[in-house]
């Protein structure tokens, strides 16, 4: 099984890892410097997921010249569809996608390059960060990873692909289960995102700190109120019956597993790069106004985190 990780910075870096340190045939495709240690000293993984340490990849830094069976999508949501249109070519005719990114819209993007046929969704909500070049530590683990078709039963070979790479992943060392509806899913995550990403990015700390204090509690709970009327809007089958049932499960595990966390939103601020907020937030209050519905909070977040931006 060879895969092709496009995008391989902390998150690509893990699961290229864990897949070759499997026995996978892995292709990483990233940053200079990264894959210069990568290259040089092999890539080290360290965390709440044990110490490895990882040779035997092929490194690149503009798409390869392979045909691959399958590519693992790590990449920013701004870089999604730059990304699946320069590394396409590499895909065999019976490969498959699979988008392990944040944010709405980056399954839908893929599709629209290399058909439905062919696109899984992974709903990703573990940790990762660069310690160094060549090094990539796993640091908070909230729940498992969950991969499906963003329409399920209409592609059975799709969704017996998902079936089989969910079990890949979990026997690498990497808690997965397969999903039918990773689209309500990846819903899930964007109010996790939505209500924790911008305001560690804006205020500085951690989940943890955010959810300790009252007024960012209720900034929070606003934003989840915001993103679930708009995912009822579009239809999405969620498994809560309301926003208070989904908070309850916020603040009593999904926060507290990733108390220390500092999102890679407030990483990227720091580094002056851009941010997923477009992808997230943003998203949020674009579907809103297309539905009439008003999303004041998520659309503050959006242009506060937008004026960090500007001011790289």
């Amino acid at each position: 099984m060879h895969v092709l990780v496009a995008g391989a910075g902390a998150l690509g870096s893990v699961f290229g890892g864990l897949l070759r340190r499997a026995g996978c045939a892995v292709t990483l495709l990233g940053r200079s410097a990264h894959l210069d240690a990568i290259g040089r000293d092999g890539l080290r993984i360290s965390g709440i997921w044990g110490e490895h340490h990882v040779r035997g990849f092929e490194l690149c830094t503009t798409p390869p010249r392979i045909v691959t069976e399958t590519i693992l999508l790590t990449v920013k949501s701004y870089d999604t569809r730059a990304a699946i249109e320069s590394v396409a070519p590499c895909l065999a005719p019976d490969g498959v996608v699979i988008s392990l990114q944040n944010g709405l819209g980056n399954v839908e993007t893929i599709e629209a390059v290399v058909s439905p046929a062919r696109t899984l969704g992974a709903r990703v909500i573990f940790g990762v960060e660069v310690t160094q070049p060549g090094c990539v530590r796993v640091t908070v683990y909230a729940d498992r990873v969950l991969v499906g078709a963003r329409r399920s039963g209409v592609h059975p070979a799709l969704d017996e692909r998902a079936r089989q790479w969910t079990a890949r992943f979990d026997a690498a060392g990497i808690p997965s289960a397969y999903s039918d509806d990773i689209e309500a899913a990846l819903w899930a995550k964007v109010f996790y995102n939505a209500a924790l990403n911008p305001l560690g990015a804006l205020l500085g700390v951690g989940y943890g700190a955010l959810a300790e204090h009252a007024d960012t509690r209720a900034i929070m709970d606003a934003v989840i109120d915001e993103a679930f009327a708009v995912a009822r809007a579009e239809a999405i089958r969620l498994q809560w019956s309301s926003a208070a049932e989904y908070r309850a499960l916020f603040y009593d595990r999904l926060v507290p597993s990733t108390f220390d966390h500092r999102s890679s939103m407030l990483q990227d601020l720091e580094r002056g790069r851009r941010t997923e907020i477009e992808a997230i937030n943003g998203a949020i209050w674009r579907r809103g106004n297309a539905h009439s519905i008003v999303t004041p909070v998520n659309e503050t977040l959006t242009r506060l985190v937008r004026y960090r931006e500007q001011r790289r």
